[in-house]
């Protein structure tokens, strides 16, 4: 727990469980909106290969999870982490362009 604390930057372990239950409730929550968004794109498995739908549901939900996870984070007071790892994560996938550098 002391290591991940560490690499998290965080000091106790009621962050940790609290940054579990938001990355656990956001999937959930990304996932749901995901499915009326497809039915309103009048999409479904029956409509186009399965294959297909699914894979077009998954790059919806990711969108989805990265745009809502900060805000969960923010229910649950953890909003400082999320945004910190929001940035690190679309840094690395090359979105980094998006966050202003700061000046040091």
């Amino acid at each position: 727990m002391e290591r991940l604390k560490r690499r998290w930057g965080i000091e106790s372990n009621i962050q940790i469980i609290l940054i579990c239950i938001v990355f656990a409730i956001n999937g959930s929550f990304a996932a749901w909106v995901a499915k009326p968004i497809t039915l309103f794109l009048g999409l479904s498995p029956e409509t186009m290969n399965p294959f297909l739908y699914w894979t077009f549901r998954v790059f919806l939900i990711f969108p989805i999870y990265q745009l809502t996870l900060p805000i969960v984070g923010f229910v649950f007071g953890q909003f400082k982490f999320f945004w910190n790892f929001e940035k690190k994560f679309l840094s690395r996938i090359g979105l980094g362009f998006l966050f202003k550098k700061e000046k040091k």
